[in-house]
């Protein structure tokens, strides 16, 4: 193996797959890739990716991390994985890193968008695969308002799935940038984060929008981020709405056949 891992910069819609995670009885999307990396090297390749994307979940910039023999170089690597892969997964770019790079450890930030559909033709079934649509009208200010609320680190217990993060895992996380964006159609909630739990932006999702549309008072956000659980947290998000927009690593890590064309 080439001590120089490749990072796949991978794009997928989830709306097939049990999630990123390989599972012995279900359609992965970690699985599909390392069915090709078999059939391209001849052994068994670990594909690593920066975050474990849900059933549904899509992304525009997933993370992925492989170590092949040395004869592959990025450009080639990418372009012969997208000729095998399911039309339901594309790798966007590959490059060359530095040995000490991890897809998961060295990321320093993630960023998730997700998609509300506000119009009538948010039911269109070519749209409700990839957004929430509406039924009700919204209170854009108090999603601003809800949405500033998360700058800065704060402790996110009330927003992840109960027990899937270490017994002492603090859960705390770094908002760098939480906001609510007008686009045609609808909106989209764009956050980024040093870190993030499990489930945590479908339930600040699900949660915004219960406030945005009156089910729920202003300053819910606030005061659920010094919660000690999500007993009161509002549902999370249905999934499809949901995507892994970019991974960030330090420039550094990247070597020379960075850009693929």
């Amino acid at each position: 193996m080439d001590p120089r891992p490749i990072l796949l910069v991978t794009q997928y819609d989830g709306g097939r797959f049990s999630g990123w995670q390989r599972q012995p009885s279900a359609r992965t999307v970690q699985g599909a890739m390392e069915a090709v990396l078999l059939k391209l090297c001849r052994e068994p390749i670990a594909a690593i990716g920066a975050g474990r994307t849900d059933a549904g979940v899509h992304a525009h910039g997933q993370g992925v991390g492989v170590r092949v023999p040395s004869q592959w170089t990025p450009a080639a690597l990418r372009k012969a994985m997208n000729a095998l892969l399911p039309d339901d997964i594309w790798i966007a770019d590959a490059c060359r890193m530095d040995p000490s790079f991890h897809p998961r450890r060295s990321a320093t930030a993630r960023r998730y968008g997700y998609l509300v559909g506000t119009d009538a033709a948010a039911r269109s079934p070519f749209r409700r695969r990839f957004e929430w649509a509406m039924h009700r009208p919204l209170d854009v200010d108090a999603l601003h308002e809800e949405a500033a609320a998360l700058i800065g680190e704060h402790t996110f217990r009330a927003f992840a799935v109960a027990h899937t993060a270490p017994i002492d895992d603090h859960h705390r996380c770094v908002i760098h940038h939480a906001r609510w964006m007008e686009r045609d159609g609808g909106w989209v909630f764009e956050i980024a984060a040093n870190r993030f739990l499990h489930h945590m932006v479908r339930f600040l999702v699900g949660t915004m929008i219960d406030v945005g549309q009156e089910r729920r008072p202003r300053g819910t956000i606030a005061r659920l981020l010094v919660a000690a659980d999500n007993a009161d947290t509002s549902a999370p998000a249905p999934a499809q709405g949901l995507s892994l927009r970019e991974v960030t690593y330090p420039s550094t890590l990247f070597l020379a056949e960075h850009h693929t064309p």
